[in-house]
């Protein structure tokens, strides 16, 4: 591509790419989609994009289509790489002029500029970190900007590569530049100090984003730049160094207002201090050891005494709290049991730790963590007041929860506690005893103290479980707090509330749990909606106990459920109703068929829910979760639901609609589930099942639920399921068979299996083309002892109950082996029995001893040939299957199920399903569990002595061992 020519030509089409004329715009996407790979093209892309006279669009597209070239195009293995002249050309461009006066644009120059380092520097491109030091030098505001702008993305580039001789080569530049960026920072931030005394903001501002740009330059070569930090004086000057600037800083924003861009620049520039100690924390432990004094000095005072009063921030609190809850966590400052064997720097960072948090200091800072950090605010008190789910959302754990003070003092004070505890515990109890009685509702700051003390002593409920009598404190404190029915106790209420459902799973007597669910049904009905949501998550937290019980429970059951339906109404917010509806499924989970009475509104209810969250996908899991339960629950009766719950399905199962990308688990675990309580099969139902091919073709992790759901169709309707799906299904598991992992292929051939059990005569043929597949599988001799079990099983089934099919198949595969049926037939029973030891279940065993006794009697000589192997696979299965009365010393096969036999269901464990029903009869139809192998071997022995006579048949058992024949014998004692 001739650049003069070219220019002209590129320019026009990128004028057309900015265009918001689709007909204009894509013609000339295309166009810019033919030209990636021309030669030269990257050179005129440069040219239009550092032309400041030049459209902004024009260029800030230039300058991206630049980027992704380099992605694409830069590497020398590259398809269509560019050449090594064109690479040399470019980056001397790139660094010639750092004059860019749109800011955006700048930033992606400097980010493309970072690409090409990562690739090239220091190998092909060693002039690049020299250019970028002296350009950092110059007088030129714009082009020192744009140059330390550039220094900082290239810095962070080559500090991101893992690579051993990458890190190599970081090492090196960190070294050898270190000094310097050190001295440009504080060349900068003497610069930002001089001009915030002189008031000029402009000024302030100018220099205050050049000391950001080259804080972060020094804080990935200080966090990245070197193996052992500790050693290099200039590192660790630097960060002693941080604390120092940190109060210049704070004392800046004294200085500087509340509201415009300088402020915003010098928090960031603050809290960019906090993440190099972090980071630096996080990276090297050891190495941080000099600092850790420093730091919980430099932290505490402003956190927790009156140091910080006017300068610090919410951010800046948050990053402080970070850094001595990762000192006080950090596992190379703690000791082994055996002091001894612990490292001197471990038993350093020890020793400084314990120095530092004596009595008086822990004491302060628990006392102020409770007293004065877990206090609610007044934007708090107002939110509950006019947005009292958001409200609850923020508690709970919003977007924003992580970068919040209150979940931050809350963690600190946990971790503090759980290190701490023998010191703070009897401070906590102290201040628990000073609240003894009821509270004043006039006096809102003693309510907010006792909220925050009690959220101290929900916090460390772990700690505090030999420390506090909580069923006794239950009974007289806590309980009639909640009765407590004035507003201004609402904080407290459901402070009360949350309490006892952090101490559910600790220390709560069952006895007690009736007085809760009495208490929970009061406050399901209190006029504050933020009460009744918490007092629905510690319902939620009760009945997941692993003490509940459904008998206590079920008094309460219709009150409970009537308002959880009433409060899921009574939201508007999705994550709120997500909230209830998990509750309610918790629930219904729980008492399971003892929820059929009280669900017909919900029932009524989720259809119009599903509608109006067409939207919110994850209220959709929340639904799917629900049914799950509700179907559950109501059993065959869930058939009532199926205008609702099929077109759910259909939609959630449905990979060419977009929302299956969140609800496909949930939806394949509804699919199951109504299948497993169906009653019987419906159009509708077997319709759905058009979703199940592609689910196949993604060969997800959804496979094992996907297989699932076509054993339920085959044990809900085999023959019309079959009739209608098998060969498309056949075509689907035949593809799939070679790509799957070994657990996957035995789940394809279980379904086969089950056709075959289901259905003897439908399902041979439906298979036929997996059958082969399976044959071979025996003949060759699998060498997955799990997969040649399942081989033998679906073998089994075919041979005992379609010996027609087994026959024509024979034939087929002996046409394919180039053998003999017979010479076939044999080599068969030599490996089954060769191969009996891979079959572990005791229903297998005698499926394959049933199945190769039913070649009895036979004069054929393979067969006779093969004899001795086959009473040694019965007689295996014998001892497997039968088991001895011991009064009358005769044995009985335990694999026989009579029609009359009821199974026990104990209280814990659910009622079958319809599904469970309907293996129950077929197995009362199964040759494994209706024909008695002791009799089978006798009548098929008799038969066989009765075709070669009395002389014969002895020839022919005297091919057995001996010690087997005696084993038998016994068996066959009495017949």
């Amino acid at each position: 591509m001739d650049l003069n020519s070219a220019s002209s030509v590129v320019l026009q089409v990128l004028t057309q790419a900015t265009s918001q004329d689709t007909a204009v715009l894509k013609p000339a996407e295309e166009q810019l989609k033919q030209w990636e790979t021309q030669p030269g093209f990257y050179s005129v892309l440069l040219n239009i994009f550092t032309n400041h006279t030049l459209d902004i669009n024009v260029r800030w597209l230039a300058v991206l289509y630049f980027k992704h070239g380099i992605d694409r195009y830069w590497r020398r293995v590259a398809p269509h790489a560019l050449s090594e002249e064109e690479k040399s050309t470019l980056r001397a461009g790139l660094i010639t002029n750092f004059n860019e006066p749109i800011n955006q644009i700048a930033t992606q120059i400097a980010v493309l500029i970072a690409k090409v380092a990562r690739l090239d520097c220091p190998r092909q491109w060693p002039e690049l970190i020299p250019t970028l030091v002296e350009s950092v030098k110059v007088q030129d505001d714009l082009r020192q900007h744009r140059a330390l702008l550039t220094f900082y993305h290239v810095t962070k580039t080559l500090a991101s590569k893992r690579l051993a001789a990458d890190r190599k080569l970081f090492y090196d530049l960190a070294s050898g530049i270190y000094n310097f960026a050190c001295s440009l920072w504080n060349h900068h931030t003497d610069t930002f100090l001089q001009h915030v005394s002189s008031g000029n903001e402009a000024a302030v501002l100018s220099s205050l984003e050049r000391t950001l740009l080259s804080l972060k330059v020094l804080r990935k070569l200080t966090v990245n730049g070197f193996v052992e930090p500790h050693k290099n004086m200039e590192v660790m000057g630097f960060l002693h160094g941080i604390f120092e600037r940190l109060k210049q800083f704070l004392e800046c924003s004294r200085s500087i207002g509340t509201d415009n861009v300088c402020r915003d620049r010098l928090e960031k520039s603050i809290i960019l201090f906090t993440k190099v100690l972090l980071d630096f924390l996080d990276q090297h432990p050891i190495s941080f050891t000099p600092l850790i004094q420093r730091s919980l000095e430099f932290s505490v005072s402003y956190v927790f005494t009156e140091v910080g009063e006017g300068v610090t921030f919410e951010r800046f609190i948050v990053q402080c709290m970070n850094l001595i809850k990762m000192i006080v966590k950090n596992y190379a400052y703690k000791p082994s049991k055996n002091f001894e064997d612990s490292s001197p720097e471990t038993l350093e960072a020890h020793k400084i730790k314990m120095a530092f948090f004596t009595y008086p200091t822990l004491t302060e800072i628990c006392r102020r963590l409770v007293s004065h950090y877990f206090l609610l605010t007044e934007e708090e008190l107002t939110m509950w007041e006019e947005d009292p789910e958001g409200f609850t959302v923020e508690e709970t754990g919003g977007d924003s929860w992580k970068y919040s003070l209150r979940p931050c003092t809350e963690v600190l004070f946990i971790d503090i506690f759980h290190e701490y505890n023998q010191t703070l515990t009897p401070v906590l109890l102290e201040m628990m005893q000073t609240l003894e009685g009821p509270t004043n509702v006039e006096d809102m700051n003693a309510l907010l103290i006792k909220d925050a003390v009690y959220n101290a002593v929900g916090l460390a409920a772990f700690e505090l479980f030999d420390s506090v009598d909580f069923d006794q404190w239950f009974k007289t404190q806590l309980l009639p707090e909640l009765q407590v029915s004035h507003n201004r106790y609402k904080p407290l209420r459901r402070r009360v509330i949350w309490l006892i459902g952090q101490w559910i799973s600790v220390k709560f007597k069952s006895d007690l749990r009736p007085m809760l669910y009495e208490a929970i049904c009061n406050l399901l009905q209190d006029q504050d909606l933020v009460v009744r949501i918490e007092t629905a998550t510690t319902l939620k937290l009760t009945v997941d106990d692993f003490e509940f019980r459904t008998d206590q429970f079920l008094p309460y059951l219709e009150t409970m459920f009537t308002l959880l339906f009433q409060l899921l109404q009574q939201v508007t917010e999705c994550d709120t109703k997500m909230h209830v509806l998990h509750v309610l499924s918790c629930v219904i989970e729980r008492v399971n068929v003892q929820i059929r009475p009280y669900v017909g509104c919900l029932v009524q209810y989720l259809p119009l829910l599903w509608k109006q969250s067409e939207e919110h996908n994850m209220l959709r899991c929340a639904i799917l979760t629900t049914l799950i339960h509700l179907v559950q629950g109501l059993g065959a009766d869930s058939k009532n639901l199926y205008p609702f719950l099929l077109p759910v399905i259909q939609l959630s199962t449905d990979v060419s609609q977009p929302p299956h990308v969140y609800l496909l688990e949930d939806g394949l675990e509804l699919w199951l589930v109504t299948l497993e309580n169906s009653p019987c099969v419906t159009a509708e139902l077997l319709r759905i099942f058009q979703n199940m091919s592609p689910l196949l073709e993604l060969s997800s992790e959804n496979l094992r639920t996907c297989f699932k759901i076509i054993n339920g169709y085959i044990f809900l309707s085999s023959t019309e399921f079959l009739q209608t799906y098998a060969a498309g299904l056949c075509q689907s598991f035949y593809e799939l068979l070679p790509e799957i992992t070994t657990e996957g292929q035995v789940q394809v051939l279980k379904v086969v299996e089950n056709a075959l059990k289901v259905n003897p005569v439908l399902g041979p043929q439906m298979f036929q083309r997996i059958l082969p597949c399976v044959f071979r599988g025996v003949i060759e001799g699998e060498r997955y002892p799990v997969v040649m079990s399942i081989y033998l099983a679906v073998m089994g089934r075919v041979l005992l109950q379609n010996t027609s099919f087994f026959s024509s198949l024979l034939n087929e595969m002996g046409h394919e082996f180039n053998q003999e049926m017979d010479q076939l037939l044999g080599n068969v029973i030599e490996m089954w029995v060769d191969r009996m030891d891979n079959i572990t279940q005791p229903e297998r065993k005698k499926l394959s001893a049933l199945a190769l006794l039913s070649l009895l009697p036979s004069d054929n000589s393979v067969i006779q040939d093969k004899f001795c192997g086959i009473i040694n696979i019965s007689v295996e299965a014998l001892h497997d299957v039968m088991t001895e009365d011991p009064e009358t010393r005769t044995y009985k096969d335990c694999m026989l199920m009579s029609q009359h036999e009821e199974p026990k269901v104990t209280e814990d464990e659910e009622p079958p399903t319809e599904q469970d029903k309907r293996k129950k009869m077929l197995a009362l139809k199964d040759p494994v569990h209706t024909v008695s192998l002791q009799q089978f071997i006798y009548e098929k022995l008799k038969a066989q002595q009765e075709i070669l006579g009395e002389q014969g048949f002895q020839s022919l058992m005297e091919t057995v061992d001996t010690e087997i024949v005696t084993q038998l014998q016994e068996f066959l004692q009495g017949f």
